[in-house]
Order: structure tokens, then sequence, then C-alpha cells
């Protein structure tokens, strides 16, 4: 068993790789794709390390980062996330996910996010600076349905689709993205973690509506027609992510019993990400876990130019870094989790602020790791 999966997983490795330069992209087409908010990982859990954590990110903060990892909701995963995007910009993100377990059948998921830019005045040819005409809020808003089930002890994979809805009052674009993934784990005490994902792989999309057309007069200047201004299609920001985590059990050899379940975790976790418009970069992560009941996390994401006020072609400074507390509600109970997490910015230097509310609820009879 064990030499088949290991071939598997060699083989997936080998295509993940040949597919990197498939899918790196042309840099000369960066910020060229559409429908950017599908590269936006709302969950503060993840986010602390950065985006680091493919391998390993479980629940419902799989459905942005490696679907594979929705498989391991153990009964019932609900949350919701709130970012402070650009902090005094007045953009906000707004997620909300939830996964059920359905037993052998697999889990499923619903993840909803959505985006808010505040009022934007209206402008037009008479009134370029707006302020007279009236103000209007864009509407930017995706829904993605996740399945995923666990194959084997050791491996777990996923698919998903995502719908996309960006519109203003006059013009609007829709779309649908697709992602599938693979997470591997293994080890003497599971500790070896291995993930794939292929994300927004979709259709493309273009806005069309009464914002594209305008009326003239006709040549011979008798009667206005309306014309109809064409607009050109954009394609998804698809990208390819590979990463790996391995699992550190600090107090592990000062264990009284063989059975008993360290105290103390450090993960360490590592990735590379080959982007179609965008640059590709090499993210790492690490979290430390008291109980599974304190985690603390750093991370760091490098691309080209990235420390370079003047070059970069990101607003981050390639930092991040996070906290969770998570309390668990009796022996058999649910857990309950709140995350924070922190990235600062180069222009404007004020930061991307991250919360979520996590509500996990176990399988029927399974004790938490704080009882155990």
């Amino acid at each position: 068993m064990i030499p088949t999966i290991a071939k598997k997983v060699l083989a997936a490795t080998a295509f993940a790789a040949l597919s990197i330069p498939a899918f790196a992209g042309n840099k000369d087409r960066s910020g060229q794709s559409g429908a950017p908010e599908l590269l936006i990982n709302p969950w503060a859990a993840s986010t602390g390390v950065f985006g680091a954590n493919t391998a390993c990110v479980t629940g419902i903060e799989a459905m942005k980062g490696n679907i594979a990892g929705l498989a391991f909701t153990d009964k019932f995963d609900i949350g919701v996330s709130h970012t402070t995007y650009l902090k005094g910009s007045g953009i906000s993100v707004i997620d909300a996910a939830i996964g059920v377990n359905l037993g052998d059948a697999g889990v499923v998921g619903l993840n909803m996010q959505a985006l808010n830019f505040g009022e934007i005045q209206v402008t037009d040819y008479n009134h370029p600076y707006g302020g007279e005409i009236g103000t209007y809020k864009p509407s930017f808003f995706n829904v993605e349905i996740g399945y995923a089930k666990e194959f084997s002890h050791s491996i777990h994979a996923g698919v998903a689709a995502t719908f996309v809805s960006e519109k203003i009052t006059n013009a609007g674009a829709m779309g649908a993205a697709f992602e599938a993934g693979v997470q591997y784990v293994t080890g003497l005490q599971d500790n070896f973690h291995f993930g794939v994902t292929l994300r927004n792989i979709g259709t493309n999309m273009k806005f069309s509506g009464p914002g594209f057309s305008f009326d003239s007069e006709s040549p011979d200047g008798t009667y206005e027609i309306s014309r109809q201004t064409p607009s050109e299609r954009f394609e998804m920001p698809t990208y390819l992510n590979i990463g790996a985590a391995y699992d550190f059990y600090l107090d592990g050899k000062h264990l009284a019993k063989e059975d008993d379940k360290p105290k103390q975790r450090l993960t360490a976790m590592l990735g590379f990400t080959s982007n179609s418009f965008n640059n590709d970069y090499i993210h790492a992560g690490l979290e430390y876990s008291f109980r599974e009941m304190v985690m603390l996390r750093a991370g760091y994401r490098y691309e080209k130019d990235i420390a370079s006020d003047e070059n970069t072609t990101t607003f981050y400074t390639g930092f991040s870094a996070g906290a969770s507390v998570m309390t668990h509600l009796g022996a058999n109970g649910p857990k309950l989790a709140i995350d924070y997490s922190f990235r600062p910015t180069h222009r404007p230097d004020n930061g991307v602020h991250v919360i979520s509310l996590r509500f996990m609820l176990p399988k029927t009879g399974k004790a938490t790791d704080a009882a155990e």
C-alpha cells in the first residue's frame, strides 16, 4: 500500500512541476486578468502564514486555499470573517462559509464572499470630478461550492466551482472558475503534509450593459441612433500552488505514556505559487500551538522586487503574523475559535487586518484534544 501511495505522490509532484511552465504565464501580461477578488484569502489562520499552509489547511478555510483540506471537516464547520483591506481606504471583505460531513459520501462546503468599496462618485463627460450627479456602490460577489473526500488515511482530494458576479449601476460581468486539490499525509505521527492545488481555471468574463452604449446623430442628422461600444474579454487569475509542511512535537520525547498527545506543536510550512498573470512567489510560515488552544503564526512571501518601494508590483511587504484562541465547550462539545492576522503594506502603509470566527462540531463520540 505504501509504495503505491508513494508512486501517486511522486506522479502528482512531477505533474505539478511540469505544469509550472504552462501556468507561469507571460509576465508582460501582469495585471491583465480579471476577477482579482478570487486571489483574496479571507481567513485569518491562513493569512497569518501568508497562505503557506497549502499542505495542511483544513475545514472551511480550505475552500480559499486547497479544497482537499475540506475533507478534514469533522461533522460541521461554520465561520465568518471580516477583512479590513488597506485600512483607511474604505474597502472591506465579508466572507461566510459552512462545511458539512456526509460520512462516507464526503464533505460538501459553501463559501460566500462580498467586497464592499463604499460609495463612489458618479462621473461623466460633463462632470469629470463627480459630486453633482450622485454616487454608486459596486457589487462584487462570488459563491463557491466545494466537495472533498478522504480516499484513504493518507490521501484527500477535492474539487470546487466558484461563480463570480461584478456589477456597477450600468455594467456588469459574470463568470465561473474551477479548482482541484490534493493533500497527502504520512509519517509516524501523520506529521508530514504535502499539497497541490490548481485554482481559478474558468470561463472568460466580459462586461456589458447600458454603460457601453451611447446616443449619436445619424449620418444625415435627422434622427438619433444608439451605438454599442464592445468590451474586451478577460481571463481568470489562474495559479498553481505546491506546498509541504512538517509538524514538530516539541515535548514528544517527554510523554508519560506512548498514547499521550503532545501539548506543543511547531509546524514549518513551505510553498511555491506559479501565477498566470502575476509574479511567481515562494512563501514560508511557522505555526506554534499549545494544546491546540493557543496558536501563534508568522509568515513571509518572497517575489521579485517585493522589498522595493519603487519597483514592487504588490502593496505587501512580504511579512505576516497572526494568532488564534480556541476553546472546547465540553469534553465532547463543539470548538469555538477566534483568529486574527496582520499583513503590513507599502503604499498605503496601513496594512491588511483579518479577523475570523469559527464554530466546529466534532463527530459524535469523538473527544476533543483538550479533553484527551
